[in-house]
């Protein structure tokens, strides 16, 4: 029986729940906004709540007992000196939940978690994002265009080359060169003995003539 059991288990082990918790809260602190399933942003939302109250307080004790649950150094900096003086005058209600609809594929019922008043900082972001994919895609297009006009200017070029080899075949050049580079050897009576390779010609004596008795 689940009496007293209150929370959202999301079919995980306890660590594994915590790690995925910790990772959700440091995102959102990070972006101030993100994507995930109904069930994990009302999970985590109550967290947020709570990390957001105690980085009001700006103290010591406030920051190391939030850094035992986000131990990232970088995000409890943003979080302590960026979100939470912009909540100072506020009691309560720093994030919202958006849903979206059903994934395509499970099913599963999807949401937007966010900060409330940072809706200006998302917009810029997206604007700059935007941007940046425009600027690479006309990078993209400029470079194909410089190709294809290198293409074109090496197309003649190419094809004076093929219509010289065509004129001319390898075979008759090749011919030509060889009989241009031997020099004409005169025809001689004598004939030269060869030796084939890895021979040694031997020594040849001299037959004396044989006295007479």
């Amino acid at each position: 029986m689940r009496h007293q059991k209150s929370g959202y288990h999301l079919s995980r082990t306890r660590a594994h729940r915590k790690a995925l918790l910790s990772n959700l809260s440091a995102a959102l602190f990070e972006r101030k906004r993100i994507r995930t399933t109904l069930t994990k942003a009302k999970a985590v939302r109550g967290d947020v709540e709570k990390y957001i109250t105690f980085a009001k307080k700006g103290d010591l004790a406030s920051r190391r007992h939030v850094l035992r649950y986000i131990p990232r150094p970088e995000i409890i900096k943003i979080l302590f000196e960026e979100i939470a003086p912009r909540y100072e005058e506020r009691a309560g209600g720093y994030s919202r939940i958006v849903k979206l609809g059903q994934r395509q594929g499970d099913g599963a019922p999807m949401a937007i978690l966010e900060l409330v008043g940072y809706e200006d900082v998302v917009a810029a972001k997206k604007a700059e994002a935007s941007k940046k994919k425009a600027e690479k895609k006309a990078a993209k297009e400029s470079k194909g265009e410089k190709a294809e006009e290198v293409s074109e200017e090496t197309k003649p070029r190419r094809k004076a080359k093929a219509k010289v080899k065509a004129e001319k075949p390898a075979d008759d050049v090749i011919e030509e060169a060889a009989t241009e580079a031997a020099p004409e050897v005169p025809e001689t009576e004598e004939t030269v003995e060869t030796v084939p390779a890895g021979k040694i010609p031997k020594k040849t004596k001299e037959k004396k003539p044989k006295k007479k008795k």
